[in-house]
C-alpha cells in the first residue's frame, strides 16, 4: 500500500511541476486548458506566479519522498488535495467548463486524498 501510496505521490508532484513549468514558459497556451472559459489577455506576470506555486507544490513532496518519511507525507498530501478542491470549484463558481473542473481538478484531489491515506494506514 506504501508503494501505491509513494507512486501516486510522485505522478501528482511531477505533474504539477510539469504544469509549473509551463505557467513559466507558455503561460497562455496553458492557461487555456484550467478550464476557465477566458483568460484575460494580461494575465502572463499572475500566470508566471501560479507556476513558480506549483513548482514548490510538486517539490514539497518529492523533498518527503526522498526524507522516507510515508506518515508525514501522507499529512502533506491530505492537506495539499485542497489545492485541486479550490482550483476546481473557482471554475465552477465562474461557469467554467465542468469537465476540466470534474475530470482535472477534483480527479487530482481524489487521487491525492487515496494517496494519502495509502501512505497515513500503511
Amino acid at each position: 500500500m506504501v508503494i501505491t501510496g509513494y507512486v501516486l505521490t510522485a505522478i501528482v508532484a511531477l505533474g504539477i511541476i510539469y504544469i509549473g513549468l509551463n505557467y513559466l514558459f507558455a503561460p497562455k497556451k496553458i492557461a487555456a486548458g484550467f478550464g476557465f472559459n477566458d483568460v484575460p489577455e494580461n494575465a502572463e506576470t499572475f500566470l508566471n506566479v501560479k507556476g513558480g506555486r506549483d513548482i514548490g507544490a510538486g517539490l514539497i513532496p518529492l523533498a518527503l519522498m526522498i526524507y522516507g518519511d510515508a506518515h508525514a507525507l501522507g499529512w502533506v498530501m491530505l492537506t495539499a488535495a485542497v489545492w485541486p478542491v479550490f482550483d476546481m470549484l473557482l471554475i465552477l463558481r465562474h461557469r467554467g467548463k465542468k469537465a476540466i473542473a470534474f475530470g482535472v481538478h477534483g480527479v487530482t484531489a481524489a487521487v491525492m486524498v487515496v494517496a494519502a491515506l495509502l501512505l497515513l494506514l500503511g
